[in-house]
C-alpha cells in the first residue's frame, strides 16, 4: 500500500495503522472470532471484535498527534484541539469479520469546523480514494441525472424501507448491494457506477460521509440528504 505524497501525516498514519492491523487479524482470527461482538459503540450499534482490533492502533495514532476524534466505535474524544478526525476504521465490518473482501478505512481532517481533507482506503482491494476542499475538480463520475437505465448501489432493504427500494430498483438497470458505504461511494466517484443511496431510509452517520463527501465533491458527484 502506497500513500499519495501529500496526505497529511495524521491520516497517512492511520491509515497504515489500519491497514496493517485489519491484515494481521483477518490472517490470525478465526471467522467466529472476527464476528463476536463485544458491545455497543458510540453510534449505537454492536462493536465486532474485529472493530476494536482495527480501531485501537488507529487511536493511538490520533493521540500522538494530539487531535480530537469522533469515531463510530469509540464515540468522541475531546482533546481541546482545533482540529478533529472523523473516522470509521472498517466500514463494511460485517463483510470483512465474515470474510467477503469489500470494507474500507475512512477518515475526514476537520480544522475549526470546516472538512479539509478526506482519505478512503480499500483494505483488500489496495485503492486509495483522496481529495481536499481545495482540489480542482476532475470529471470521473457518470454525470447520470436520471434513475432510468442506471446502475445504483444500494443499502439492502429493510423492512422500513422495502417499498422505496423496490421503487428504485423498478427504475434503474443495475442494482448492487455491496455492504460498505465508503466503497460504494467512492466507486461513484469513479464512475464505475451511477449512483450510491439508502432509499427511503435515514441511517447513515458523519462518520460515513465526511471524507466521501470531499472525495465525491472532488470527482464531479454530489452528496445529498433528502431528510
Amino acid at each position: 500500500m502506497k500513500i499519495p505524497s501529500g496526505v497529511h501525516p495524521v491520516l497517512a498514519e492511520s491509515a497504515e495503522a489500519a491497514w496493517t492491523a485489519y491484515r494481521d487479524a483477518m490472517a490470525r482470527y478465526s471467522r467466529e472470532e472476527r464476528l463476536s461482538t463485544s458491545g455497543i459503540g458510540g453510534d449505537g450499534t454492536p462493536t465486532y471484535f474485529l472493530d476494536e482490533v482495527v480501531e485501537r492502533p488507529v487511536l493511538e495514532v490520533f493521540e500522538n498527534h494530539g487531535v480530537n476524534v469522533l469515531s463510530e466505535e469509540i464515540g468522541w474524544i475531546d482533546r481541546g484541539s482545533s482540529e478533529t478526525i472523523v473516522v470509521d476504521p472498517l466500514d463494511g465490518t460485517a463483510n470483512a469479520a465474515a470474510g467477503v473482501p469489500l470494507a474500507c478505512f475512512c477518515a475526514a481532517r476537520v480544522v475549526d469546523g470546516v472538512a479539509v481533507e478526506g482519505l478512503a482506503l480499500w483494505l483488500d482491494g489496495n485503492r486509495i480514494w483522496w481529495a481536499k476542499n481545495d482540489t480542482t475538480i476532475k470529471k470521473t463520475t457518470t454525470k447520470r441525472a436520471t434513475l432510468d437505465g442506471a446502475a445504483v448501489s444500494m443499502l439492502r432493504p429493510r423492512p422500513e424501507t422495502f417499498d422505496a427500494w423496490c421503487r428504485v430498483a423498478r427504475r434503474i438497470d443495475r442494482v448492487r448491494v455491496l455492504g460498505s458505504s465508503v466503497l460504494e461511494a467512492c466507486l461513484v466517484a469513479d464512475g464505475a457506477i451511477d449512483a450510491f443511496c439508502d432509499a427511503g431510509g435515514d441511517i447513515h452517520r458523519i462518520v460515513d460521509l465526511a471524507a466521501v463527501d470531499l472525495i465525491v465533491k472532488a470527482a464531479g458527484g454530489v452528496l445529498i440528504d433528502l431528510h
